[in-house]
Protein backbone atom coordinates (compact mmCIF):
# COMPACT_ATOMS: atom_id res chain seq x y z
CA UNK A 1 0.00 0.00 0.00
CA UNK A 2 1.60 3.35 -1.06
CA UNK A 3 0.62 6.25 1.62
CA UNK A 4 0.72 9.69 0.97
CA UNK A 5 4.30 11.35 1.47
CA UNK A 6 5.15 14.62 2.74
CA UNK A 7 5.57 17.23 -0.08
CA UNK A 8 7.37 14.90 -2.63
CA UNK A 9 6.18 12.14 -4.69
CA UNK A 10 7.01 8.57 -4.42
CA UNK A 11 9.33 8.72 -7.59
CA UNK A 12 11.31 11.20 -5.91
CA UNK A 13 11.41 9.52 -2.36
CA UNK A 14 12.44 6.19 -4.48
CA UNK A 15 15.66 8.42 -5.50
CA UNK A 16 16.55 9.63 -2.40
CA UNK A 17 16.34 6.40 -0.33
CA UNK A 18 18.22 4.79 -3.02
CA UNK A 19 21.18 7.36 -3.41
CA UNK A 20 23.83 7.21 -1.79
CA UNK A 21 25.88 10.44 -0.77
CA UNK A 22 28.67 11.11 2.04
CA UNK A 23 27.61 13.79 4.12
CA UNK A 24 28.62 17.29 4.13
CA UNK A 25 29.20 19.60 6.63
CA UNK A 26 26.05 20.58 8.49
CA UNK A 27 25.37 24.16 9.67
CA UNK A 28 24.75 24.17 13.09
CA UNK A 29 21.58 26.11 14.03
CA UNK A 30 21.91 29.33 16.24
CA UNK A 31 21.51 28.09 19.90
CA UNK A 32 18.58 30.12 20.92
CA UNK A 33 18.51 29.88 24.89
CA UNK A 34 16.44 32.38 26.17
CA UNK A 35 16.99 30.87 30.00
CA UNK A 36 21.22 30.98 29.68
CA UNK A 37 22.99 33.32 32.17
CA UNK A 38 25.68 36.21 31.02
CA UNK A 39 28.79 34.10 31.74
CA UNK A 40 31.89 35.26 29.78
CA UNK A 41 33.12 31.48 28.80
CA UNK A 42 29.75 30.73 26.92
CA UNK A 43 30.33 29.17 23.97
CA UNK A 44 27.84 30.02 21.19
CA UNK A 45 27.70 29.45 16.91
CA UNK A 46 27.48 31.67 13.93
CA UNK A 47 25.47 29.94 11.41
CA UNK A 48 26.53 32.19 8.67
CA UNK A 49 30.16 31.35 9.16
CA UNK A 50 32.48 28.61 8.15
CA UNK A 51 35.59 30.06 10.63
CA UNK A 52 35.69 30.58 14.29
CA UNK A 53 35.19 33.51 15.47
CA UNK A 54 35.22 35.28 19.48
CA UNK A 55 32.75 33.44 21.55
CA UNK A 56 31.83 31.40 18.00
CA UNK A 57 32.42 27.84 17.06
CA UNK A 58 31.81 25.89 14.10
CA UNK A 59 32.45 22.19 14.42
CA UNK A 60 32.25 19.61 11.54
CA UNK A 61 30.71 16.58 12.33
CA UNK A 62 31.70 13.36 12.48
CA UNK A 63 30.29 10.43 10.75
CA UNK A 64 32.51 7.87 10.83
CA UNK A 65 33.82 5.58 14.06
CA UNK A 66 37.57 5.89 12.19
CA UNK A 67 40.15 5.71 14.64
CA UNK A 68 40.81 9.53 14.21
CA UNK A 69 37.37 9.83 15.07
CA UNK A 70 37.51 7.98 18.15
CA UNK A 71 40.70 10.12 18.94
CA UNK A 72 39.40 13.44 18.34
CA UNK A 73 36.10 12.24 20.84
CA UNK A 74 38.91 11.59 23.27
CA UNK A 75 40.29 14.79 23.16
CA UNK A 76 37.16 16.75 23.26
CA UNK A 77 35.32 14.67 25.87
CA UNK A 78 38.92 15.43 27.91
CA UNK A 79 38.82 19.30 27.25
CA UNK A 80 35.20 19.18 28.43
CA UNK A 81 36.27 17.53 31.53
CA UNK A 82 39.26 19.47 32.06
CA UNK A 83 37.11 22.94 31.32
CA UNK A 84 34.51 21.51 33.88
CA UNK A 85 37.06 20.64 36.66
CA UNK A 86 38.85 24.02 36.66
CA UNK A 87 36.38 26.20 35.90
CA UNK A 88 33.23 25.39 37.65
CA UNK A 89 34.13 25.16 40.86
CA UNK A 90 32.67 28.11 41.91
CA UNK A 91 29.78 27.94 40.25
CA UNK A 92 28.95 23.79 41.43
CA UNK A 93 26.69 25.04 43.76
CA UNK A 94 24.45 26.87 41.58
CA UNK A 95 21.19 25.03 39.50
CA UNK A 96 21.53 23.98 36.34
CA UNK A 97 18.69 24.88 33.65
CA UNK A 98 17.27 21.63 32.35
CA UNK A 99 17.60 20.94 28.51
CA UNK A 100 15.39 18.05 26.90
CA UNK A 101 16.95 16.82 23.77
CA UNK A 102 14.33 15.37 21.52
CA UNK A 103 14.00 12.84 18.38
CA UNK A 104 11.43 13.91 16.15
CA UNK A 105 9.77 10.79 14.07
CA UNK A 106 8.08 8.02 16.67
CA UNK A 107 8.94 10.42 19.07
CA UNK A 108 7.42 13.57 19.11
CA UNK A 109 4.73 12.63 16.20
CA UNK A 110 4.06 9.17 14.47
CA UNK A 111 6.08 7.84 11.00
CA UNK A 112 3.06 5.98 10.41
CA UNK A 113 5.75 3.14 9.57
CA UNK A 114 5.70 4.06 6.00
CA UNK A 115 8.47 3.09 3.95
CA UNK A 116 9.66 3.25 0.68
CA UNK A 117 11.97 0.35 -0.83
CA UNK A 118 12.67 -1.58 2.37
CA UNK A 119 13.66 2.10 3.82
CA UNK A 120 11.69 3.34 6.49
CA UNK A 121 10.49 6.74 6.45
CA UNK A 122 10.97 7.80 9.59
CA UNK A 123 10.15 5.17 11.98
CA UNK A 124 8.04 2.05 12.23
CA UNK A 125 5.09 3.18 14.67
CA UNK A 126 1.64 2.11 13.10
CA UNK A 127 -0.12 2.85 16.21
CA UNK A 128 -1.22 6.37 15.08
CA UNK A 129 -1.38 7.97 11.39
CA UNK A 130 1.34 9.42 10.24
CA UNK A 131 2.13 13.12 11.69
CA UNK A 132 -0.26 12.52 14.76
CA UNK A 133 1.54 13.90 17.69
CA UNK A 134 1.78 11.95 20.40
CA UNK A 135 -0.73 12.80 23.49
CA UNK A 136 1.05 14.49 26.23
CA UNK A 137 4.80 15.05 24.31
CA UNK A 138 4.67 18.82 24.43
CA UNK A 139 3.62 19.16 28.23
CA UNK A 140 5.96 16.57 29.06
CA UNK A 141 8.69 18.19 27.73
CA UNK A 142 7.30 21.23 29.26
CA UNK A 143 7.28 20.03 32.47
CA UNK A 144 11.03 18.84 32.39
CA UNK A 145 12.52 21.93 30.94
CA UNK A 146 10.80 24.20 34.01
CA UNK A 147 12.27 22.33 36.64
CA UNK A 148 16.32 22.88 37.31
CA UNK A 149 18.76 20.61 39.02
CA UNK A 150 17.44 21.51 42.67
CA UNK A 151 13.93 20.45 41.92
CA UNK A 152 12.92 25.00 41.61
CA UNK A 153 10.93 26.03 38.82
CA UNK A 154 12.68 28.36 36.08
CA UNK A 155 10.87 31.64 34.89
CA UNK A 156 12.85 31.30 30.89
CA UNK A 157 13.08 27.51 30.55
CA UNK A 158 15.45 26.12 27.73
CA UNK A 159 13.86 25.48 24.19
CA UNK A 160 14.02 21.52 22.86
CA UNK A 161 17.04 20.99 21.12
CA UNK A 162 16.49 18.31 18.46
CA UNK A 163 18.35 15.75 17.13
CA UNK A 164 16.88 14.02 14.20
CA UNK A 165 17.83 11.35 11.71
CA UNK A 166 16.15 13.89 8.65
CA UNK A 167 18.76 14.17 6.52
CA UNK A 168 20.31 17.92 5.98
CA UNK A 169 20.70 17.81 2.20
CA UNK A 170 16.87 17.65 2.18
CA UNK A 171 16.05 21.13 4.93
CA UNK A 172 13.89 22.08 1.58
CA UNK A 173 11.64 19.08 2.04
CA UNK A 174 11.98 18.34 5.68
CA UNK A 175 13.00 21.14 8.00
CA UNK A 176 11.57 21.69 11.06
CA UNK A 177 10.03 26.09 10.48
CA UNK A 178 9.27 27.83 13.17
CA UNK A 179 5.77 27.78 11.06
CA UNK A 180 5.41 23.94 11.40
CA UNK A 181 2.72 22.24 13.02
CA UNK A 182 5.23 20.62 15.17
CA UNK A 183 6.44 23.92 16.47
CA UNK A 184 3.00 25.67 16.65
CA UNK A 185 2.18 23.14 18.67
CA UNK A 186 5.35 23.28 21.33
CA UNK A 187 4.65 27.06 21.16
CA UNK A 188 1.61 26.79 21.96
CA UNK A 189 1.89 24.72 25.36
CA UNK A 190 4.14 27.39 26.41
CA UNK A 191 2.20 30.15 25.98
CA UNK A 192 -0.97 28.71 27.58
CA UNK A 193 1.62 28.16 31.09
CA UNK A 194 2.48 31.72 30.07
CA UNK A 195 5.91 31.17 28.89
CA UNK A 196 6.52 33.21 25.57
CA UNK A 197 9.20 31.99 22.97
CA UNK A 198 9.38 28.50 24.23
CA UNK A 199 8.82 25.34 22.08
CA UNK A 200 12.06 23.66 19.29
CA UNK A 201 14.82 24.99 19.75
CA UNK A 202 18.19 23.73 17.97
CA UNK A 203 17.91 21.47 15.36
CA UNK A 204 20.66 18.98 14.53
CA UNK A 205 20.05 16.80 11.55
CA UNK A 206 21.11 13.70 10.06
CA UNK A 207 21.88 12.88 6.12
CA UNK A 208 21.89 10.71 3.04
CA UNK A 209 24.02 8.03 4.30
CA UNK A 210 22.22 7.56 7.71
CA UNK A 211 18.78 6.81 5.36
CA UNK A 212 20.52 4.41 3.43
CA UNK A 213 22.84 2.96 6.01
CA UNK A 214 20.40 2.75 8.99
CA UNK A 215 23.13 1.68 11.50
CA UNK A 216 24.92 5.00 11.56
CA UNK A 217 21.62 7.01 12.90
CA UNK A 218 22.93 6.08 16.50
CA UNK A 219 26.61 7.38 15.99
CA UNK A 220 25.42 10.64 13.86
CA UNK A 221 23.04 11.49 17.37
CA UNK A 222 25.59 10.77 19.48
CA UNK A 223 28.09 12.49 17.37
CA UNK A 224 25.66 16.21 16.98
CA UNK A 225 24.80 16.00 21.11
CA UNK A 226 28.92 16.56 21.74
CA UNK A 227 28.18 19.41 19.26
CA UNK A 228 24.91 20.36 20.95
CA UNK A 229 27.05 20.45 24.23
CA UNK A 230 29.88 23.24 22.76
CA UNK A 231 26.72 25.84 23.85
CA UNK A 232 28.19 25.45 27.63
CA UNK A 233 31.23 24.13 27.30
CA UNK A 234 31.68 24.20 31.14
CA UNK A 235 28.43 22.23 32.32
CA UNK A 236 28.19 24.38 34.26
CA UNK A 237 24.86 26.23 32.79
CA UNK A 238 23.18 23.21 31.50
CA UNK A 239 21.86 19.77 32.44
CA UNK A 240 19.74 17.31 29.62
CA UNK A 241 17.67 14.60 29.62
CA UNK A 242 16.84 12.94 26.40
CA UNK A 243 13.93 11.56 24.88
CA UNK A 244 14.00 9.47 21.76
CA UNK A 245 12.54 6.07 20.69
CA UNK A 246 13.30 2.24 19.98
CA UNK A 247 13.02 2.16 16.49
CA UNK A 248 15.96 3.92 14.91
CA UNK A 249 19.22 3.60 17.28
CA UNK A 250 18.02 6.39 19.47
CA UNK A 251 18.81 3.39 22.52
CA UNK A 252 22.38 3.39 21.46
CA UNK A 253 22.77 6.89 21.07
CA UNK A 254 21.14 7.47 24.60
CA UNK A 255 23.80 4.81 25.91
CA UNK A 256 26.43 6.32 24.77
CA UNK A 257 25.23 9.77 26.31
CA UNK A 258 25.31 8.02 29.64
CA UNK A 259 28.84 5.83 28.99
CA UNK A 260 30.52 9.36 27.86
CA UNK A 261 28.66 11.95 29.51
CA UNK A 262 26.93 10.62 32.81
CA UNK A 263 27.53 14.08 34.99
CA UNK A 264 25.55 16.14 32.35
CA UNK A 265 22.48 13.43 31.22
CA UNK A 266 20.33 13.09 33.53
CA UNK A 267 17.99 10.25 32.13
CA UNK A 268 17.12 8.87 29.18
CA UNK A 269 13.28 8.47 28.01
CA UNK A 270 12.84 5.83 25.14
CA UNK A 271 9.11 5.47 23.42
CA UNK A 272 8.37 2.30 22.63
CA UNK A 273 6.67 1.82 19.29
CA UNK A 274 6.38 -1.21 17.12
CA UNK A 275 4.70 -2.55 13.57
CA UNK A 276 2.75 -4.67 15.76
CA UNK A 277 0.20 -4.16 18.23
CA UNK A 278 1.08 -4.36 22.01
CA UNK A 279 4.77 -4.37 21.90
CA UNK A 280 6.40 -5.27 25.47
CA UNK A 281 7.84 -2.44 27.21
CA UNK A 282 11.83 -3.16 28.36
CA UNK A 283 12.71 -3.23 31.62
CA UNK A 284 14.81 -0.20 32.65
CA UNK A 285 18.66 -0.29 32.83
CA UNK A 286 21.13 2.00 34.83
CA UNK A 287 24.33 3.19 33.11
CA UNK A 288 26.81 4.87 35.18
CA UNK A 289 24.21 5.35 37.48
CA UNK A 290 21.66 7.33 35.09
CA UNK A 291 18.47 5.31 34.06
CA UNK A 292 17.26 4.53 30.90
CA UNK A 293 13.24 4.06 31.16
CA UNK A 294 10.75 2.75 28.23
CA UNK A 295 7.21 4.17 28.26
CA UNK A 296 4.22 3.62 26.37
CA UNK A 297 2.70 7.14 26.66
CA UNK A 298 3.84 10.29 27.77
CA UNK A 299 2.18 10.01 31.02
CA UNK A 300 4.15 6.91 31.73
CA UNK A 301 6.85 8.48 30.91
CA UNK A 302 5.73 11.76 33.28
CA UNK A 303 4.88 9.05 36.19
CA UNK A 304 8.75 8.00 35.82
CA UNK A 305 10.25 11.49 35.97
CA UNK A 306 8.11 12.29 38.88
CA UNK A 307 9.61 9.21 40.93
CA UNK A 308 12.45 10.24 40.15
CA UNK A 309 12.38 13.81 41.06
CA UNK A 310 12.73 15.29 37.62
CA UNK A 311 9.07 16.72 37.79
CA UNK A 312 6.55 17.62 41.00
CA UNK A 313 3.23 16.02 41.25
CA UNK A 314 1.57 18.85 40.16
CA UNK A 315 3.07 18.87 36.67
CA UNK A 316 2.54 15.27 35.94
CA UNK A 317 -1.10 16.19 36.78
CA UNK A 318 -1.09 18.98 33.50
CA UNK A 319 0.68 15.80 31.94
CA UNK A 320 -2.02 13.73 32.04
CA UNK A 321 -5.07 16.72 31.55
CA UNK A 322 -3.32 17.44 28.21
CA UNK A 323 -2.90 13.76 27.15
CA UNK A 324 -6.84 13.13 27.76
CA UNK A 325 -7.57 16.47 26.01
CA UNK A 326 -5.85 15.19 22.67
CA UNK A 327 -7.67 11.76 22.91
CA UNK A 328 -10.90 13.37 23.51
CA UNK A 329 -12.51 12.60 20.30
CA UNK A 330 -10.84 8.93 20.01
CA UNK A 331 -13.36 6.38 20.78
CA UNK A 332 -12.22 4.40 24.68
CA UNK A 333 -12.29 1.20 23.44
CA UNK A 334 -8.84 2.04 20.98
CA UNK A 335 -5.41 0.81 21.93
CA UNK A 336 -4.65 4.41 22.68
CA UNK A 337 -6.82 4.76 25.05
CA UNK A 338 -5.83 1.08 26.74
CA UNK A 339 -2.55 2.56 26.75
CA UNK A 340 -3.47 5.76 28.37
CA UNK A 341 -5.42 4.63 31.16
CA UNK A 342 -3.42 1.85 31.96
CA UNK A 343 -0.72 4.73 32.66
CA UNK A 344 -3.19 7.02 34.27
CA UNK A 345 -3.66 4.50 36.77
CA UNK A 346 0.00 4.14 37.51
CA UNK A 347 -0.06 7.73 37.67
CA UNK A 348 -2.66 8.15 40.56
CA UNK A 349 -1.00 5.55 42.78
CA UNK A 350 2.01 7.87 42.37
CA UNK A 351 0.38 10.42 43.52
CA UNK A 352 -1.26 9.08 45.91
CA UNK A 353 2.11 7.91 47.81
CA UNK A 354 3.26 11.99 47.10
CA UNK A 355 0.50 12.77 49.02
CA UNK A 356 1.17 10.15 52.02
Amino acid sequence: MILNLPKLGVCTWVIIVLSFKTSTTTAFSAIDLNARRNYDNAIFVNPSSSTPMKNEWFITPETTTTTATRRRRRRRKQTTLLRMSKESSSVSSMPKFTQVISDVDDTLKSSGGVNVAGVALGGIDVQYERGDFYPGVAQFMLELSLQNSHGEQVVTPPKVAILTARAEEFKLALELKDSSKLAVAFRTAGERAGIQSWGLGPVLYGSVAEWVIQDRKGLRKFNNFERLLEQDPTGSILQYVYVGDTGELDQEAGETMLREYPELVKAVFLHVVSDEPNPPIPAPKVINGRPILFFRTYVGAATMATELGLMSGEALTRVIKSAEAKLKDVPRTTDKWVDLEKDIAKAIRTLNIQLV
